[in-house]
């Protein structure tokens, strides 16, 4: 591999800014290759790529380098440097790999693979807490699955454009995909490429959405003409899915805490051609006047994002247990409250991101201990080792 020295300086400073800044990698990624519009798509995806690899397996690359909290300019280079040995790429005749010690990385690197959590490249709260909670053997199993770059996958718009149509479109640019039984509306990617310029993207013909992620709708048991909110809605791509399963008919209400989310839905909906959304900030009156309107109600609850590391593998250093603790707080109480909007013999889905109990069998336990009035109907573990990202659903009844 022929390495260019402004592209390596490009990924050490994308790395600074991803671990001394706090900067999230897709942003300072985003901000780097804004910096040189003269790169081509190879040089973009060098940087992207190299990157990313490097952030996924960023404890593995410091156990092989022996630095475990990079400061300086040398310090990343020298992690550069180390994760292309252990990849058994040679490196190039620079000043900043003249003092690179081979032998001792690589010794390093043999070293840490028999411990799981550098192996793995993940911290020890992480490896602690989710052995405790999975199991060894599930963890073990998992773990792996979770360090495997995302698959990219559509979302068929079913209200313009069938599947097998839109198939057709994109093997016509020479976009190749795939189908899946198991998701009806899904085309998986076969080679990575940028999807927004498209003109069946900006005609709304589909969303980019996990294969995961498109079971939620279905999951919700939707009839038509019926009320539907949707209270961690987001950017709204399960509303839309949704609102594709509906046939545009009934009421989605999409709500969020966060104005610039609710924006973004709706220049969603109109290029997607839906017309049965409407979006709502959540505060106390808007949950008030929407007591016992909804005749199916989803709560997509902010979690810990563990089942989408592959998709997001800065959230490792990122997270921790603190967080953890706290967001398992908010998901009760937005469980607890946001359930009085949905009637009495309605439907209330629960899902999250996640792949620990503590913030998905345990919650929806400890929601229907406390509201009787409430049963559970079926609930679904997703682990990565299927494919995709690790959610989980919770299907309960408010009794008549």
């Amino acid at each position: 591999m022929k390495f260019h020295r402004t592209l390596v300086q490009a990924v050490t400073e994308t790395l600074r800014r991803i671990f001394n800044e706090g900067i999230y990698a897709d942003k300072a990624v985003e901000q780097v290759l804004k910096q040189n519009p003269r790169w081509g798509s190879r040089d973009r995806r060098f940087i992207a790529e190299t990157t990313y690899g490097m952030v996924r397996w960023w404890r593995l690359i410091g156990c092989a380098a022996a630095i475990e909290n990079p400061v300086t300019t040398v310090d990343f280079w020298n992690l550069f440097a180390a994760w292309q040995l252990i990849r058994e790429n040679e490196l190039p005749d620079w000043d900043e790999f003249k003092n690179t010690d081979k032998n001792k990385i690589i010794a390093n690197f043999q070293q840490a693979k028999t411990v799981r959590k550098y192996r793995e490249s993940v911290p020890d709260w992480l490896d602690e807490i989710a052995a405790a909670e999975l199991g060894e053997k599930v963890w073990e199993k998992e773990l792996p699955e979770l360090n495997k770059e995302a698959n990219v996958v559509l979302r068929v718009n079913t209200l313009k454009i069938t599947l097998p149509k839109l198939q057709r479109q994109l093997a016509e640019q020479n976009i190749e995909t795939e189908i899946n039984e198991k998701y009806p509306s899904a085309l998986l990617l076969n080679k990575r490429q940028n999807l927004h310029v498209l003109k069946e993207y900006q005609e709304g013909l589909f969303e980019i959405q996990d294969a995961s992620s498109q079971l939620i709708a279905p999951f919700m048991e939707l009839e038509p003409n019926s009320t539907v909110i949707d209270a961690c809605a987001g950017a709204g791509g399960k509303s839309l899915h949704m609102a594709a399963l509906l046939k545009n008919t009934g009421r989605i209400i999409s709500m969020d805490v966060e104005e610039r989310k609710l924006t973004e839905l709706k220049k969603r909906s109109d290029r997607a051609g839906v017309s049965i959304i409407q979006t709502q900030l959540i505060n106390a009156q808007n949950l008030s006047k929407l007591k016992n309107t909804a005749d199916r109600l989803l709560l997509d609850v902010p979690c810990s994002g563990l089942g989408v590391i592959r998709r997001n593998p800065d959230a490792k250093w990122k997270l921790s247990l603190d967080f953890i603790n706290e967001i398992k707080k908010t998901q009760q109480k937005i469980i607890s409250e946001y359930s009085e909007m949905l009637k009495p013999g309605g439907l209330l889905v629960y899902a999250t991101c996640s792949i620990l109990p503590s913030e998905n069998q345990d919650q929806v336990k400890q929601f229907l201990k406390q509201h009787t009035d409430f049963e559970l109907i079926e609930d679904r573990k997703i682990f990565p080792s299927e494919g995709f990202d690790g959610f989980y659903m919770a299907k309960m009844r408010r009794k008549k």
